[in-house]
């Protein structure tokens, strides 16, 4: 079933439609919040908000719209809510930024040490720049799908994600010789 009739469904009051909606989308709004945030906890955190949104917001949607596009932009914005409001608690309340670093433990896995690599390196970027890039690449978007989730234009995308790979680019480089 397309994602257009399950939010009729939805509307109608069949609540149990928007579960598959949820099921659909949930592996790849995590990590795309995992990326963008960091750590599982604010990431998980940005995504249940996103559901919550979503589901309130469903009156609003329209169906000429793409549906993941449409969710994208709340979780976009709710993950930029999420950096805001985590920049500020960190300068209210962690005064050693080494702790909180240390801090967030994801589970091991094989390629934990090229992923802790690869996050420390978007963590580096601008906010801007890395959701650019992580839209781009880590999700495999077209820059006028960007734009329309993002609000920026297409050639401002454009400049960032080239400014977060030349951001990047010495990072890993170093990383991989090392």
């Amino acid at each position: 079933m397309d994602d257009a009739s399950l939010v009729a469904r939805v509307l109608a009051g069949n609540v149990a439609a928007f579960s598959v909606l949820v099921d659909r989308y949930y592996g790849d709004c995590l990590r795309f919040a995992l990326r963008m945030l960091g750590n599982r906890h604010d990431a998980e955190d940005a995504l249940q908000e996103t559901f919550l949104s979503a589901y309130a917001a469903l009156g609003r949607y329209r169906e000429r719209q793409a549906f993941r596009g449409w969710l994208y932009r709340i979780l976009v914005n709710r993950c930029r809510s999420v950096g805001r409001q985590r920049q500020r608690r960190l300068r209210r309340f962690v005064e050693d930024g080494e702790a909180y670093e240390n801090a967030a433990v994801d589970p091991p896995s094989e390629d934990a040490g090229l992923r802790d690599t690869l996050q420390s390196a978007l963590d580096t970027l601008e906010p801007r720049l890395r959701e650019a890039l992580v839209l781009k690449y880590g999700e495999g978007l077209e820059y006028a799908e960007m734009s329309a989730m993002t609000g920026a234009g297409v050639s401002a995308l454009k400049m960032r994600v080239k400014r977060a790979c030349q951001a990047l680019r010495p990072l890993l480089e170093g990383e991989r010789d090392a």
